[in-house]
């Protein structure tokens, strides 16, 4: 990738990094010195530009604020074993991200725009990402309406930015969920496979129940009869029983997960049978009942590989095994940390290097 900065850039007059302390980093409340920023305004899109990060001031009737046109992606950044930095899939998010774009009614944006400003800005931020390990810089690619109107319609006018974050993990202990019956998160036909701001606006009531009652996060359901598993809050779903990997399918109500295709990938070139379809909440609870679950983790590109230490379903609380006797979710993991930071071979294409 070229060093060539061809979007027009102003640098902020004195960095943040100072004050960060990047040994403990808080998932997502920190931000780097700059941005990238473009307009789409009469039916294209201007010219991007790299500026200082810094607040945005809107209109009250902005279009975001009232009908929820709001998209967004999130990938990574990792600094490899030699000292460089990589982005993980960018291409695969692009794709994803124009899928939203296209459900939620908005404009397109192409590759130049979103990888090209992407590398930039974090070529000019290359010192924001963390050097120990488990750490990672997160980025925001995201897209909002901005037209000044109040009127249900599709929007003219977007703005696209990218924020990065300095990040660590994102759950630091195995995680406690609870599979959700009454309330829903989508619904087939809706937008359930675009990362759009309002799935996850509709999610936050029963996750703040479930975590004041000691979970992580709820496995959520499907909303015709809650009788199968979709996603988990920020991740897809994944069940090892056996030597089959089980997985929902992907629908109009599951997001095509980055890292859960990764994470497929891996387990086949393992020579683990793979299987994407309907899980059913009675199978996986009878799997637990029996030992044949041997694992379950969620996988997503914040939580990277997250080990599920409990299911509680109908009030009933059903451990799994403890992590040590886990071992494939851990050589997942391992294999995804190594291709990222450069001290495995790069064998299916993922990584894009910045610097």
């Amino acid at each position: 990738m070229t060093e060539t900065i061809s979007f027009p850039v102003t640098r902020t007059n004195k960095t943040k990094i100072q004050d960060v302390d990047f040994e403990n980093l808080k998932f997502g409340a920190t931000f780097s010195d700059h941005m990238f920023v473009v307009d789409y305004k009469d039916g294209k899109w201007g010219q991007g530009e790299i500026l200082p990060y810094d607040k945005w001031s809107f209109d009250p009737s902005m279009a975001a604020l009232h009908y929820g046109q709001a998209i967004f992606e999130g990938q990574k950044a990792y600094r490899t074993s030699d000292g460089g930095v990589q982005i993980f899939r960018p291409l695969a998010n692009l794709a994803r991200f124009n899928q939203s774009a296209v459900r939620m009614s908005m404009p397109e944006i192409s590759e130049e725009l979103f990888v090209g400003g992407m590398t930039q800005l974090i070529q000019i931020d290359q010192d924001w990402v963390p050097k120990k390990e488990g750490s990672s810089l997160y980025i925001r690619p995201f897209m909002v309406a901005t037209d000044e109107f109040l009127g249900v319609r599709t929007a003219e006018e977007y703005r696209f930015a990218i924020i990065c974050s300095p990040v660590g993990q994102y759950y630091s202990e195995p995680i406690k969920v609870k599979v959700e019956k009454e309330f829903s998160r989508v619904a087939e036909g809706g937008i359930g496979n675009a990362k759009a701001a309002g799935n996850y606006a509709a999610s936050l009531y029963p996750t703040k129940l479930a975590q004041k009652a000691g979970f992580h996060q709820l496995l959520w359901t499907d909303a015709a009869t809650h009788s199968y598993f979709e996603e988990s809050g920020t991740m897809n779903v994944m069940f090892l029983i056996g030597n089959t990997l089980v997985t929902p399918s992907i629908g109009s109500t599951i997001l095509k997960g980055v890292t859960r295709d990764s994470v497929l990938t891996l387990a086949r070139e393992r020579g683990v049978t793979v299987e994407e379809r309907k899980v059913s909440v009675f199978e996986i609870i009878e799997a637990l009942k029996s030992g044949k679950l041997i694992e379950a983790f969620g996988a997503g590109t914040a939580a990277t590989i997250a080990p599920i230490a409990m299911i509680q379903e109908d009030g009933v609380d059903y451990h799994l095994p403890p992590i040590e006797q886990r071992p494939f979710a851990a050589a997942i993991l391992k294999d995804l940390n190594d291709i990222r930071t450069g001290k495995a071979p790069d064998r299916f294409g993922w990584m894009m290097k910045i610097v």
